[in-house]
């Protein structure tokens, strides 16, 4: 099989940590060329634009994005105009209408569009999907809290408008709940902590109902000390399944039944799971464009209440 030449456009915390040495792990892609404005990756051309990329570099035929939201639209809709499949992060845009209209156009061009959603693929959330598919789900509980300091140092983008704050993580705990629950759920209401100096909540309170009424309560810290903390806890007519660690991990009524392989907190082989899922897709001529998890964001933010909480301050970002 010959490897798809591939761009990587943000050369950030994400792209080194993850995609980097997911592309490097693939025997679907090469690493082909970079767009970053701070600098690239050793032995691998890089480009200020994604329009230079693609007027100077003809084949490379797909491109991944790992830019914050807020700016990811234009080099998006660049890349797809210029007849590039797109691969794009999590949260697939600032905006439901801008990631709308970037998958009206691949599908107009007859182009390849990923929205990803890393969690989807921890090491236990399939087993979690298929154990929940033929049972009542009669109550949901989501613990989701990190800090904030420790996995995303220095990232003003997240305390800015459209950079989403605590649902920057929240919304993996979202694409999981989509991915496995047997019935739809939709946002009841919210409670939403904002520090005085940023546009993005910090922590919060989310409920959602499912067909029958209350269904859901997913409890959000973006400061919290310690190990992190990514635990659903989800009751049924047919005991209790906790996904832990971020889908790492799955217990049926206190007994591990997956996961047994997970050593220590963080991500572990999601993003060679979504290079996986990318080259299928392109292979099928399909795109996979699930809006879920962000909708249940932003219909967060449009019911949520306001409140304040103390300013917030990262030492990574001092001086700045």
């Amino acid at each position: 099989m010959t490897a798809t030449s591939i761009a990587l456009v943000g050369i950030g915390k994400i792209a080194r940590d993850q995609h980097i040495p997911a592309l490097a792990a693939s025997p679907a892609f090469e690493l082909a060329a970079t767009v970053s404005g701070s600098g690239g990756v050793d032995g691998v051309e890089n480009f200020d634009s994604v329009e230079a990329l693609v007027r100077d570099r003809p084949d490379i035929r797909a491109i991944s994005f790992c830019t914050p939201p807020q700016v990811r639209y234009p080099g998006a809709r660049a890349a797809l105009d210029a007849g590039c499949h797109v691969m794009l992060e999590k949260p697939p845009g600032a905006s439901l209408s801008e990631v709308h209209a970037l998958e009206a156009l691949a599908a107009d061009k007859g182009l390849t569009l990923f929205a990803t959603w890393h969690s989807r693929h921890a090491a236990s959330v399939a087993a979690a999907k298929a154990w929940l598919a033929d049972r009542q789900v009669t109550s949901v509980r989501i613990d989701w809290k990190e800090d904030t300091r420790v996995w995303h140092p220095g990232q003003r983008w997240i305390w800015q408008a459209g950079g989403l704050g605590v649902f920057d993580p929240a919304i993996n705990a979202f694409s999981i709940l989509t991915e496995i629950l047997p019935v739809p759920v939709h946002v009841s209401g919210a409670e939403l902590r904002f520090p005085g100096n940023c546009e993005t909540p910090i922590a919060g309170e989310v409920r959602m109902d499912g067909p029958s009424g209350p269904l859901v309560v997913a409890d959000l810290d973006f400061l919290h000390e310690g190990d992190p903390f990514w635990r659903q806890t989800i009751e049924t007519d047919g005991g209790t399944l906790t996904l832990d660690q971020g889908g790492a991990i799955m217990e049926i009524d206190g007994v591990r039944h997956a996961g047994e392989n997970w050593e220590e907190p963080g991500i572990h082989g999601e993003y060679d799971g979504l290079y996986e899922k990318f080259a299928d897709l392109l292979e099928a001529g399909a795109s996979e464009v699930d809006l879920r998890p962000m909708t249940l964001v932003a219909d967060a933010f449009t019911l949520g209440r306001r409140l304040e909480a103390p300013d917030f301050f990262d030492p990574a970002l001092a001086g700045d």
